[in-house]
């Protein structure tokens, strides 16, 4: 018998740890992306189509879900109402049905005037004055000025305090980028298959192995009882107390690490009741009051005092970061987060291509690195690449075309969210940056 230890100098020993590790891995990854899950599942019933996308990667995933919900619920300067309203706004901009639909229905939730779901013109005129910055921002974001800004800060009793409009930009930009994932994902048709939590279902489920096949659904019961339809407490089930359970492990653990409060803070409530579905069908084309208004080529434009970008003058590690943590507190390390962990990702392909993606995007929004060889753009992009890029960056609206397909058949799926995820968060930057810098100029001015 071979008993392999770890003080083991012989190479079986290396071996047999090596090994070890790499199980060890792999299974706290699948713990993750299975606890995430669950806290969606918990959360909302069903597993929503962008994270079961985002599950692919669920270190990013934890982070997003972090970032999302403290935009959209947490402590902040806006009512909630008016946070999903600009989140109705933005995703409008690229007629994103899945989003607007999504963002109606928790309008509606959370007490909003369902007149103002008529259409732009029935929103209050504080929220239609976000309008122009809104497509601005959305197609055309090195347009944003400091005049934009004045003209929402200027006085009068419409106008709009700086720490609200920091938080008003940051949604647009957030729900701006997501469009572009949902329609390269393939998220915005919400698929069938992914149903209600059944009652009974097996602790540990995650509907992501569902999704992909690796699991089967119990059948569900025909007795009578459970043939009656009632609605029921999320408590009395048993694979919430489990849930509960390993929750509680999770936060006592990164108690003891130290972390902060806020990275301890959990999106399940599991003392809410469990509701139907409310599905709030909202036509995007109302929230849109210049359809014609779209991106056009930086490179090409004809306007010439627009200049070029440059990140050594103005970047977000040493501006845009603190001025957004400073304005909007904590949203500047959650962005961060999201930043950090999208290019951590692991890329079979190495990080020169991944660092030549998320310039490629910047560069398409006028934004340039004076220390980055944009020679290796094109040496490492292929033509079908980089019209996939351009395509669901600027034009992820489906009513302009269909996507370009992304032209990499061999990738496997994790690879190909890992793309999308970093054209999401490179978009998600840029537009940032630019009005990041506009309120810096209005502030100095």
């Amino acid at each position: 018998m071979i008993i392999c230890t770890k003080k083991m100098d012989y190479p079986l020993g290396t071996q047999c740890q090596r090994v070890q590790n790499q199980v060890m891995k792999v299974s706290s990854e699948k713990e993750r992306a299975s606890l995430l899950c669950m806290k969606a599942l918990a959360s909302r019933g069903r597993l929503d189509a962008v994270s079961q996308q985002m599950a692919w990667h669920p270190q990013y995933l934890e982070s997003f879900l972090r970032c999302h919900h403290y935009i959209l619920h947490m402590d902040g300067p806006l009512p909630l109402p008016y946070r999903h309203y600009i989140a109705i706004m933005a995703a409008a901009r690229h007629h994103c049905s899945y989003l607007v639909s999504l963002h109606s229905a928790q309008f509606l939730r959370v007490g909003g005037d369902p007149l103002w779901l008529q259409g732009l013109e029935s929103a209050p005129p504080r929220l239609r004055h976000l309008d122009h910055i809104n497509k601005v921002l959305a197609h055309r974001p090195w347009l944003t000025s400091r005049s934009h800004i004045q003209a929402l800060l200027k006085t009068g009793e419409q106008c709009w305090s700086l720490a609200e409009l920091v938080q008003a930009v940051v949604l647009l930009a957030h729900c701006h980028a997501l469009s572009s994932f949902v329609f390269s994902s393939g998220a915005d048709v919400d698929p069938p298959q992914t149903p209600r939590v059944p009652l009974g279902t097996p602790p540990g489920y995650c509907y992501c192995d569902a999704a992909n096949g690796n699991a089967t659904i119990p059948p569900p019961s025909t007795t009578p009882s459970e043939r009656t339809p009632r609605r029921r407490s999320l408590d009395s089930s048993c694979e919430v107390a489990c849930l509960r359970e390993r929750i509680q492990k999770a936060q006592e653990e990164k108690e003891r690490r130290g972390e902060r409060l806020l990275n301890s803070q959990t999106l399940l409530y599991t003392d809410v009741e469990e509701e139907d579905e409310l599905v709030c069908a909202a036509d995007p084309s109302r929230f849109d009051s210049d359809p014609e208004f779209g991106y056009q080529e930086f490179a090409r434009r004809d306007e010439d005092h627009f200049q070029v970008f440059r990140v050594q003058d103005y970047s977000w590690e040493d501006h845009g970061f603190s001025l957004a943590n400073r304005l909007y507190s904590d949203i500047g390390h959650l962005l961060d987060d999201r930043f950090r962990k999208v290019t951590a990702l692991p890329s079979p392909r190495g990080p020169d291509l991944k660092r030549a993606i998320w310039n490629y995007i910047h560069c398409m929004f006028g934004i340039r690195y004076d220390d980055y060889d944009y020679g290796e753009v094109n040496q490492l992009l292929e033509r079908g690449l980089k019209l996939y890029i351009k395509s669901v960056t600027c034009y992820p609206d489906a009513t302009k075309g269909p996507l370009c397909p992304l032209p990499w058949a061999p990738l496997k799926p994790a690879e190909k969210v890992h793309v999308n995820l970093l054209i999401m968060e490179a978009r998600l930057q840029a537009e940032l940056l630019y009005a990041l810098r506009a309120i810096t100029q209005y502030m100095i001015a």
